[in-house]
């Protein structure tokens, strides 16, 4: 029971990895409050009974959960999930942000709406909670009380690794990445550890994008990525902060951000900068793209 008696939120947990996150987290004795809005895979309409048999399946092996159908995007709607986690379970430890749609389409053909849809569900709906459960825990550690208090977000491969067609989807994936890095920096006052996971699992958004063995989709079962989250929700990762993780059955891996690479003096005339510039190119490694990466997987 790694987590008993504290309290969590999953987002988008009604189906696929949130809904293994919150199952998985009941199992270990958190206190759960499932919220989805039941949209489709594109963000378009809602229906909460994705959520209620989430919640109908925790009661039924003796966990305590509960339905939370607010837009994580939405401002208040965000508080009001905060609210309703403290409320219904007397305070909260875990914020598991893993709500998000998918809106594919090649850069030029991307609509505006497209853009902005993905952007907001994915990087306003990682931000707005975390603000709000932040404050929450600020509150209580200047009244001094203890907390030991985790955030968990969710980037993606195709961001870390520059997936063509997800134009909008990498960006939003890669500002939660670094997002995560700098609530990190951030929070570490207040108790709170902030990390993110990179989860490669077959879901309603991965259906279809390629034939797999039944051997990799075992490996792509959720239970794989629910495990580390888990284990990242409990008291014993408390001094791990600030990193993303590759997940999936084949493994997990830390990712390693940004790092400096060769240089090159600077000069005030850009006309002797191109030996310059080529050489440092040619010294440096290759992006690792998204088709080369193929880490533990045969």
């Amino acid at each position: 029971m790694l987590l008993d008696g504290r309290v969590a939120i999953v987002t988008g947990a009604g189906r696929g990895v949130g809904r293994a996150y919150a199952l998985m987290l009941a199992k270990h004795g958190a206190k759960v409050l499932v919220n989805d809005l039941g949209s489709s895979a594109a963000g378009v309409g809602e229906d909460q009974t994705p959520a209620e048999e989430v919640v109908s399946e925790i009661r039924g092996f003796g966990g305590e959960a509960a339905v939370n159908t607010s837009d994580v995007s939405e401002w208040a709607g965000a508080q009001s999930m905060i609210d309703q986690a403290v409320e219904a379970f007397g305070g909260l430890d875990i914020l598991i942000n893993n709500a998000g749609i998918l809106r594919d389409r090649m850069l030029v053909n991307m609509s505006e709406e497209e853009w902005d849809s993905v952007i907001k569900v994915h990087l306003k709906g990682t931000f707005a909670p975390t603000h709000h459960a932040a404050n929450y825990w600020r509150l209580r550690q200047k009244g001094g009380h203890e907390v030991d208090a985790r955030v968990i977000n969710t980037t993606s491969h195709s961001a870390l690794f520059a997936n063509i067609g997800q134009s909008n989807y990498a960006a939003a994936k890669g500002g939660i990445a670094t997002f995560t890095q700098v609530a990190a920096r951030e929070l570490q006052r207040y108790g709170v550890t902030v990390n993110a996971i990179a989860p490669r699992a077959n879901t309603r958004m991965t259906e279809g994008l390629r034939e797999y063995t039944e051997e990799q989709l075992a490996k792509r079962d959720p239970e794989w990525i629910a495990a580390l989250v888990t284990w990242l929700a409990s008291a014993e990762s408390k001094n791990i902060s600030g990193r993303v993780f590759e997940s999936w059955g084949y493994g997990y891996a830390v990712m390693e951000s940004w790092q400096h690479g060769p240089q090159t003096e600077a000069s005030r005339d850009p006309g002797e900068l191109g030996d310059r510039i080529r050489q440092i190119v040619r010294f440096a490694r290759a992006n690792a793209g998204i088709d080369r990466n193929t880490w533990l997987e045969p």
